[in-house]
Protein backbone atom coordinates (compact mmCIF):
# COMPACT_ATOMS: atom_id res chain seq x y z
CA UNK A 1 0.00 0.00 0.00
CA UNK A 2 1.23 3.53 -1.17
CA UNK A 3 2.07 5.60 1.97
CA UNK A 4 2.16 8.78 0.61
CA UNK A 5 -0.67 10.50 -2.36
CA UNK A 6 1.77 10.67 -5.20
CA UNK A 7 5.23 11.01 -5.75
CA UNK A 8 7.30 13.94 -7.70
CA UNK A 9 10.26 13.22 -9.65
CA UNK A 10 11.92 16.57 -9.88
CA UNK A 11 14.37 16.73 -12.77
CA UNK A 12 16.89 19.59 -12.52
CA UNK A 13 17.31 22.31 -15.98
CA UNK A 14 21.08 23.15 -17.70
CA UNK A 15 24.18 23.52 -15.00
CA UNK A 16 21.99 23.04 -12.23
CA UNK A 17 21.75 19.84 -9.50
CA UNK A 18 19.36 18.66 -7.25
CA UNK A 19 19.69 21.94 -4.93
CA UNK A 20 17.25 23.88 -7.62
CA UNK A 21 14.29 21.88 -5.68
CA UNK A 22 15.07 22.83 -1.98
CA UNK A 23 12.65 25.17 -1.50
CA UNK A 24 9.85 23.01 -3.64
CA UNK A 25 10.06 19.59 -1.85
CA UNK A 26 9.55 20.35 1.84
CA UNK A 27 6.35 22.05 0.57
CA UNK A 28 5.07 19.38 -1.29
CA UNK A 29 6.50 16.86 1.63
CA UNK A 30 4.25 18.88 4.12
CA UNK A 31 1.12 18.01 1.43
CA UNK A 32 1.38 14.41 1.88
CA UNK A 33 3.59 14.47 -1.53
CA UNK A 34 7.00 12.56 -1.87
CA UNK A 35 9.87 14.48 -3.70
CA UNK A 36 12.53 12.65 -4.82
CA UNK A 37 15.20 14.16 -7.03
CA UNK A 38 18.89 13.66 -8.45
CA UNK A 39 21.86 14.83 -10.21
CA UNK A 40 21.78 13.65 -13.53
CA UNK A 41 25.29 12.17 -14.98
CA UNK A 42 27.31 15.40 -16.02
CA UNK A 43 25.71 17.68 -12.88
CA UNK A 44 26.08 18.22 -9.25
CA UNK A 45 28.30 16.05 -7.47
CA UNK A 46 28.74 14.69 -10.71
CA UNK A 47 30.32 17.34 -12.88
CA UNK A 48 34.30 17.73 -12.56
CA UNK A 49 35.16 21.40 -13.01
CA UNK A 50 37.43 22.63 -15.72
CA UNK A 51 41.15 22.16 -14.42
CA UNK A 52 41.99 26.33 -14.95
CA UNK A 53 39.89 26.97 -12.91
CA UNK A 54 42.12 26.81 -9.91
CA UNK A 55 45.27 28.04 -12.04
CA UNK A 56 46.22 31.63 -10.25
CA UNK A 57 46.54 33.54 -11.74
CA UNK A 58 43.58 32.97 -13.71
CA UNK A 59 44.08 32.68 -17.27
CA UNK A 60 40.45 33.09 -19.52
CA UNK A 61 42.07 31.72 -22.47
CA UNK A 62 43.05 28.60 -21.14
CA UNK A 63 39.74 28.36 -19.59
CA UNK A 64 37.90 28.66 -22.71
CA UNK A 65 39.68 26.70 -24.54
CA UNK A 66 40.21 23.46 -21.75
CA UNK A 67 38.70 20.04 -23.19
CA UNK A 68 35.86 18.92 -20.69
CA UNK A 69 35.94 15.94 -18.85
CA UNK A 70 31.78 15.84 -19.33
CA UNK A 71 32.60 15.80 -22.96
CA UNK A 72 31.42 12.50 -22.75
CA UNK A 73 28.28 11.91 -21.08
CA UNK A 74 25.76 11.29 -23.40
CA UNK A 75 21.86 11.95 -23.10
CA UNK A 76 21.15 7.98 -22.72
CA UNK A 77 23.03 7.80 -19.03
CA UNK A 78 20.77 10.88 -18.57
CA UNK A 79 17.74 9.64 -19.09
CA UNK A 80 18.67 5.64 -17.64
CA UNK A 81 19.31 7.71 -14.28
CA UNK A 82 15.69 9.47 -14.61
CA UNK A 83 14.12 6.29 -15.63
CA UNK A 84 15.50 4.68 -12.69
CA UNK A 85 14.35 7.41 -10.34
CA UNK A 86 10.73 7.08 -12.28
CA UNK A 87 10.67 3.34 -11.11
CA UNK A 88 11.76 3.76 -7.68
CA UNK A 89 8.76 6.74 -7.27
CA UNK A 90 6.43 3.64 -8.94
CA UNK A 91 7.33 1.28 -6.25
CA UNK A 92 6.52 4.14 -3.68
CA UNK A 93 3.52 5.27 -4.68
CA UNK A 94 1.81 2.58 -5.94
CA UNK A 95 2.19 3.92 -10.04
CA UNK A 96 1.66 7.75 -8.92
CA UNK A 97 4.09 9.78 -10.68
CA UNK A 98 4.67 12.85 -11.72
CA UNK A 99 7.66 13.71 -13.75
CA UNK A 100 8.96 17.40 -14.04
CA UNK A 101 11.53 18.56 -15.88
CA UNK A 102 12.92 22.42 -15.48
CA UNK A 103 14.50 24.05 -18.59
CA UNK A 104 16.91 21.70 -20.22
CA UNK A 105 15.20 18.81 -17.96
CA UNK A 106 12.92 18.95 -20.67
CA UNK A 107 14.70 16.96 -23.05
CA UNK A 108 15.12 14.37 -20.18
CA UNK A 109 11.52 14.15 -19.05
CA UNK A 110 10.42 13.68 -22.67
CA UNK A 111 12.78 11.17 -23.52
CA UNK A 112 11.92 9.34 -20.34
CA UNK A 113 7.83 10.15 -21.04
CA UNK A 114 8.63 7.91 -24.03
CA UNK A 115 10.54 5.19 -22.51
CA UNK A 116 8.02 4.54 -19.64
CA UNK A 117 4.65 6.02 -20.58
CA UNK A 118 2.94 3.37 -18.37
CA UNK A 119 4.98 4.40 -14.83
CA UNK A 120 3.90 8.11 -15.27
CA UNK A 121 0.53 10.07 -14.20
CA UNK A 122 1.93 13.42 -15.99
CA UNK A 123 4.79 15.03 -16.93
CA UNK A 124 5.34 18.28 -16.55
CA UNK A 125 7.67 20.78 -18.16
CA UNK A 126 8.69 23.93 -16.34
CA UNK A 127 9.45 26.61 -18.68
CA UNK A 128 11.24 23.45 -20.39
CA UNK A 129 12.68 22.50 -23.65
CA UNK A 130 9.83 20.32 -25.38
CA UNK A 131 10.90 19.88 -29.15
CA UNK A 132 9.26 17.67 -31.56
CA UNK A 133 10.19 14.25 -32.83
CA UNK A 134 13.41 14.92 -34.63
CA UNK A 135 14.47 17.86 -33.27
CA UNK A 136 17.34 18.69 -30.98
CA UNK A 137 17.62 21.44 -27.95
CA UNK A 138 19.87 23.21 -30.28
CA UNK A 139 18.21 23.59 -32.83
CA UNK A 140 14.84 24.26 -31.33
CA UNK A 141 17.16 27.45 -28.98
CA UNK A 142 18.34 28.96 -32.89
CA UNK A 143 14.14 29.35 -33.52
CA UNK A 144 13.30 33.03 -34.09
CA UNK A 145 11.18 32.93 -30.92
CA UNK A 146 14.05 32.24 -28.91
CA UNK A 147 16.03 35.33 -30.34
CA UNK A 148 16.04 37.29 -27.06
CA UNK A 149 17.14 34.50 -24.63
CA UNK A 150 20.24 36.11 -22.68
CA UNK A 151 21.29 32.19 -21.35
CA UNK A 152 23.83 32.37 -25.29
CA UNK A 153 25.68 35.42 -24.50
CA UNK A 154 27.05 33.58 -20.78
CA UNK A 155 28.52 30.66 -22.96
CA UNK A 156 32.49 30.62 -23.03
CA UNK A 157 35.04 29.19 -25.61
CA UNK A 158 33.62 27.04 -28.59
CA UNK A 159 31.52 24.19 -27.44
CA UNK A 160 32.72 21.90 -30.16
CA UNK A 161 36.36 22.09 -29.19
CA UNK A 162 35.53 21.66 -25.30
CA UNK A 163 33.05 18.80 -25.32
CA UNK A 164 30.36 20.98 -23.33
CA UNK A 165 28.35 24.42 -23.22
CA UNK A 166 30.82 26.54 -20.35
CA UNK A 167 29.63 29.10 -18.31
CA UNK A 168 31.98 30.69 -15.73
CA UNK A 169 29.80 30.63 -12.35
CA UNK A 170 33.03 31.62 -10.77
CA UNK A 171 33.61 34.80 -12.61
CA UNK A 172 33.83 37.74 -10.81
CA UNK A 173 33.29 40.87 -13.41
CA UNK A 174 30.12 42.19 -12.53
CA UNK A 175 28.34 42.47 -16.58
CA UNK A 176 28.72 38.57 -16.54
CA UNK A 177 27.48 38.32 -12.98
CA UNK A 178 24.26 40.79 -14.20
CA UNK A 179 23.95 38.95 -17.32
CA UNK A 180 23.78 34.97 -15.12
CA UNK A 181 21.28 36.63 -12.67
CA UNK A 182 19.24 38.61 -15.27
CA UNK A 183 19.20 35.08 -17.54
CA UNK A 184 18.15 32.55 -14.51
CA UNK A 185 17.21 34.78 -11.65
CA UNK A 186 15.93 37.98 -12.38
CA UNK A 187 13.67 37.73 -9.34
CA UNK A 188 15.83 36.24 -7.02
CA UNK A 189 17.05 38.49 -4.57
CA UNK A 190 20.79 39.22 -4.01
CA UNK A 191 21.72 37.23 -1.65
CA UNK A 192 19.59 34.10 -2.69
CA UNK A 193 21.19 34.93 -6.34
CA UNK A 194 24.68 34.51 -4.81
CA UNK A 195 23.87 31.16 -3.55
CA UNK A 196 22.30 29.54 -6.16
CA UNK A 197 25.27 30.78 -8.69
CA UNK A 198 27.52 28.87 -6.21
CA UNK A 199 25.54 25.54 -6.62
CA UNK A 200 25.88 25.67 -10.81
CA UNK A 201 28.77 23.37 -12.06
CA UNK A 202 30.60 24.95 -15.40
CA UNK A 203 30.11 22.58 -18.12
CA UNK A 204 27.02 21.06 -19.65
CA UNK A 205 27.69 17.97 -21.68
CA UNK A 206 26.61 18.45 -25.10
CA UNK A 207 24.68 15.47 -26.23
CA UNK A 208 22.14 16.61 -24.20
CA UNK A 209 21.47 19.98 -26.60
CA UNK A 210 22.36 17.94 -29.28
CA UNK A 211 20.87 14.64 -29.24
CA UNK A 212 17.26 14.81 -31.23
CA UNK A 213 14.03 14.40 -29.48
CA UNK A 214 12.89 11.00 -29.93
CA UNK A 215 8.76 10.91 -28.90
CA UNK A 216 6.27 9.25 -30.65
CA UNK A 217 2.34 9.60 -30.40
CA UNK A 218 1.82 6.10 -29.33
CA UNK A 219 3.98 6.37 -26.18
CA UNK A 220 5.04 9.90 -25.08
CA UNK A 221 1.68 11.13 -27.17
CA UNK A 222 -0.32 8.51 -24.32
CA UNK A 223 0.96 10.71 -21.43
CA UNK A 224 -1.34 13.70 -19.83
CA UNK A 225 1.60 16.52 -20.06
CA UNK A 226 1.20 20.09 -18.97
CA UNK A 227 3.50 23.22 -19.37
CA UNK A 228 4.12 25.92 -17.04
CA UNK A 229 4.60 29.02 -18.77
CA UNK A 230 7.24 31.61 -17.03
CA UNK A 231 6.16 34.98 -18.46
CA UNK A 232 9.30 36.93 -17.60
CA UNK A 233 11.45 34.24 -18.54
CA UNK A 234 14.80 35.32 -20.39
CA UNK A 235 16.19 32.55 -20.80
CA UNK A 236 14.05 30.35 -22.35
CA UNK A 237 11.21 33.39 -24.30
CA UNK A 238 7.83 33.41 -23.22
CA UNK A 239 7.45 33.26 -27.47
CA UNK A 240 9.54 30.58 -27.14
CA UNK A 241 7.38 28.47 -24.89
CA UNK A 242 4.63 28.94 -26.64
CA UNK A 243 5.84 28.25 -30.27
CA UNK A 244 7.32 24.38 -28.18
CA UNK A 245 3.66 23.81 -26.91
CA UNK A 246 2.14 24.82 -30.37
CA UNK A 247 4.71 22.55 -32.03
CA UNK A 248 4.81 19.50 -29.85
CA UNK A 249 0.48 19.53 -30.01
CA UNK A 250 0.66 19.69 -33.61
CA UNK A 251 2.95 17.05 -34.30
CA UNK A 252 2.19 14.30 -31.40
CA UNK A 253 -1.71 15.19 -31.08
CA UNK A 254 -3.76 16.10 -27.69
CA UNK A 255 -3.17 18.96 -26.17
CA UNK A 256 -1.02 20.05 -23.26
CA UNK A 257 -2.59 21.76 -20.60
CA UNK A 258 -0.53 25.17 -19.65
CA UNK A 259 -0.50 27.00 -16.90
CA UNK A 260 0.94 30.52 -16.16
CA UNK A 261 3.05 32.02 -13.59
CA UNK A 262 4.66 35.55 -13.33
CA UNK A 263 7.98 34.54 -13.15
CA UNK A 264 11.46 34.41 -13.85
CA UNK A 265 13.50 30.95 -15.25
CA UNK A 266 13.45 30.04 -11.38
CA UNK A 267 10.21 30.04 -9.55
CA UNK A 268 11.45 27.37 -7.59
CA UNK A 269 13.18 29.59 -5.83
CA UNK A 270 11.07 33.17 -6.43
CA UNK A 271 8.01 31.53 -5.83
CA UNK A 272 8.23 28.44 -4.47
CA UNK A 273 4.89 28.17 -2.44
CA UNK A 274 2.96 29.26 -5.70
CA UNK A 275 5.11 26.49 -7.85
CA UNK A 276 4.36 23.81 -5.77
CA UNK A 277 0.40 24.98 -5.59
CA UNK A 278 0.52 24.62 -9.30
CA UNK A 279 2.79 21.00 -9.13
CA UNK A 280 -0.57 19.20 -6.20
CA UNK A 281 -3.14 21.26 -8.43
CA UNK A 282 -2.15 19.21 -11.66
CA UNK A 283 -1.48 16.03 -9.13
CA UNK A 284 -4.79 16.03 -7.85
CA UNK A 285 -6.37 16.69 -11.65
CA UNK A 286 -4.50 13.45 -12.36
CA UNK A 287 -5.91 11.63 -9.50
CA UNK A 288 -8.85 12.39 -10.37
CA UNK A 289 -9.31 11.62 -13.77
CA UNK A 290 -7.43 8.41 -12.92
CA UNK A 291 -10.26 7.64 -10.10
CA UNK A 292 -12.94 8.31 -12.47
CA UNK A 293 -11.57 6.16 -15.60
CA UNK A 294 -11.28 3.69 -12.72
CA UNK A 295 -15.05 3.77 -11.85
Amino acid sequence: MSLTKAVFVLVHGGWHSHSAWDKVTPILKANGFAALTLDLPGAGVNAIAPTSVGLRPFDPAAFAAERSSMAGVTQEERTQAAVALVKEAHSLSGGKVILVGHSAGGMTISAVAERVPNLLLAAVYLSGFMVPNGMSLLAMLQHETMSSALAPGLFVGDPVAIGATRINVGSTDEAYKSLLKAAFYADVSQSEFVHAASQLHYDEPNAGALAPSEITPGRFGRVPRHYIRCTEDRAIPLKGQDHMIATVDSAIGGKTIVHTLESSHSPFLSQPTTLSKIFIDICDQCLAEQNAEAQ
